[in-house]
């Protein structure tokens, strides 16, 4: 089975390329399931019911966020009733959503787990992620042992513990939020693929998808300033596992990164 999954979707520039670039790259991969992170999809900040629409038309399967997902109103009352958006599953008890879920693929019918965490290291203070990863996975394994992980974190640390953590335990521990595509794609002695960080699909030629200018203008100056989201060099990034289905383990992991128009 192969599963594409898709680095930080940002904004209008990173829909277009998944518009356009993803019925390829499910041919060239023979892809089963399509995943993306998308929260910051609606204007470089959030998700909106018509931004998750138009993902799910281009071929998305399920969406996964972070720290951005409550950015939008609307989205308390799209992610009570949609259950193919995510948000990490260790936020307090109450909140709207739900942060794993188990989906299948419209070409085999094959269940496959998918579970959403933040990181707590520089991020906002929230349950453990290890703890609430584990208690997500015991419900996903009754019904299927193809499970995908994706850790919305800004430390590499907290990262790679968590794929060392889940080694053996799902079949792929991701990594989203810093933007920057790492290139340390390997498949785990237990047969868990990790990558780092998945990438950002947007505006490549940005400070993590927003106007240079006003980025720097703000390094230098300390004062606040509104960030646009970039037009330029716009990219497709993200990883291709494949996972045996028999077992759930990963047969291996190729990062994508592809340019729109190229």
């Amino acid at each position: 089975m192969n599963i594409l999954f898709i680095g930080d979707v940002v904004g209008s520039p990173g829909r277009q390329a998944i518009k356009a670039l993803l019925p390829a790259l499910k041919i060239e991969f023979s892809l089963d399931f399509t995943v993306a992170n998308a929260e910051n999809a609606a204007g470089g900040s959030g998700i909106t019911a018509s931004v998750a629409d138009d993902l799910f038309t281009s071929g998305v399967d399920a969406l996964t966020s972070g720290d951005h997902i409550w950015k939008k109103k609307e989205i308390f009352e799209l992610i009570s009733r949609e259950s193919r958006i995510l948000r990490p599953a260790n936020y307090p008890p109450g909140a709207p959503g739900s942060g794993y879920g188990i989906f299948k693929a419209s070409s085999t019918g094959q269940k496959i787990g998918l579970i959403n965490v933040n990181g707590r290291v520089f991020m906002q203070p929230l349950d453990c992620p290890f703890k609430a990863v584990l208690a997500a996975r015991e419900n996903l394994i009754k019904e299927t042992n193809i499970i995908i992980v994706d850790i919305h974190a800004e430390a590499t640390s907290e990262k790679t513990a968590m794929g060392w953590y889940l080694d053996g335990k799902v079949s792929a521990v991701l990594g989203t939020h810093t933007h920057i595509q790492t290139a340390d794609e390997r498949i785990l002695p237990q047969g868990t693929a990790y990558l780092t960080d998945a990438g950002m699909t947007g505006p490549y030629d940005s400070v993590i998808g927003r106007d240079i200018p006003a980025v720097i203008e703000r390094f230098l100056t300390s004062i606040p300033a509104k960030f646009d989201v970039a037009t330029e060099n716009i990219q497709l990034q993200g990883a291709v596992v494949d996972i045996d289905e028999s077992t759930g383990k990963a047969r291996s992991i190729v990062r994508v990164q592809r340019k729109l128009n190229e």
